[in-house]
């Protein structure tokens, strides 16, 4: 039997996710799985009539995860299944979803084609970061999508030293830097004008936000590199910043602050149905193909 034991994760804040939840948890009965309902998402939609499960004992027990939401119920739930090994679905009850590739009404038949075995195997690169004062590591997150070093809300530019694998790179004054995974392309990076990296791809993108010198480009570096960024000062003034792991910020960095960023241990696992291609994703979610609409000039 493929996948005994089936988790259900919701982005709980979604008003009428109730319905499509118990739907889903009744078809996985039916087809003989034990169903888990992470415990925030009973909480939160009052569906608790299957048993609940921590995220850990999700990890510990299920043997797939299916998260329904946008891409950001995904990251959060990937990063932490990750260490696990458990591999995820994702259904769209968002809008956008570049990794929530099933739509909601798809959902009962791409599930049960999976169960099928009728499925295909991705992982995807997670990240790990941590920010140094000094020796003393002050904090330490991993990403799926991104780790964004940003100016704070008033100041101005921030300097920082980037070095790939102790080598210097650059120093760069800009509005903040982006190091993204093949994933994080298609996200706050895309919307910087960086490059879409194909999720196959064993690399991470380098993409600068407001740079102010317009020769900063994009750069594409290989996935085993490990990234060192250092906050530097600008002239007499010190500027504040924080860095964000996905949705996970450290918002207390200081001038003299390092910041690290590699390839997790972990990578995440996502499962498609079979046929699924990113290519055809980037088609329909960025409308590529289509023909501009005719004038009444033309």
């Amino acid at each position: 039997m493929h996948f005994p034991t089936v988790a259900l994760i919701g982005r709980y804040q979604d008003t009428g996710l109730d319905a499509p939840l118990r739907a889903l948890a009744h078809m996985l009965t039916q087809a003989g799985r034990a169903v888990l309902i992470e415990a925030d998402t009973a909480r939160n939609t009052g569906v608790h009539e299957y048993p609940e499960a921590t995220l850990q004992q999700i990890g510990e027990g299920a043997s797939l995860a299916v998260v329904m939401g946008g891409d950001g119920t995904v990251l959060g739930a990937a990063r932490y299944l990750a260490r696990y090994g458990v591999p995820l679905v994702g259904i769209n009850h968002g809008r956008l979803g570049f990794i929530t590739d099933i739509a909601l009404h798809d959902s009962q038949s791409a599930l049960a084609r999976v169960l099928d075995g009728d499925y295909q195997i991705e992982d995807r690169t997670l990240l790990q970061g941590s920010v140094w004062r000094g020796e003393q590591e002050m904090f330490s997150a991993s990403a799926l999508n991104d780790v964004v070093l940003n100016r704070a809300g008033r100041g101005g530019m921030i300097e920082m030293r980037v070095e790939l694998d102790d080598a210097y790179m650059y120093t760069q004054r800009a509005d903040g830097l982006i190091i993204a995974t093949p994933t994080g392309s298609t996200a706050y990076a895309l919307s910087a004008n960086g490059p879409i990296l194909h999720p196959g791809l064993d690399a991470m993108v380098l993409v600068p936000v407001a740079p102010q010198s317009l020769s900063n480009r994009p750069i594409v570096i290989p996935g085993s590199g490990v990234l060192s960024m250092t906050l530097t000062a600008m002239g007499r003034v010190e500027v504040g910043a924080s860095v964000h792991f996905d949705m996970q910020t450290w918002s207390d960095l200081q001038p003299g602050d390092r910041i690290t960023v590699q390839r997790a241990p972990h990578t995440v696992r996502f499962v498609h149905p079979q046929g699924y291609s990113f290519l055809s994703t980037l088609r329909r979610k960025l409308h590529w193909n289509q023909m501009p609409q005719a004038t009444d000039n033309e």
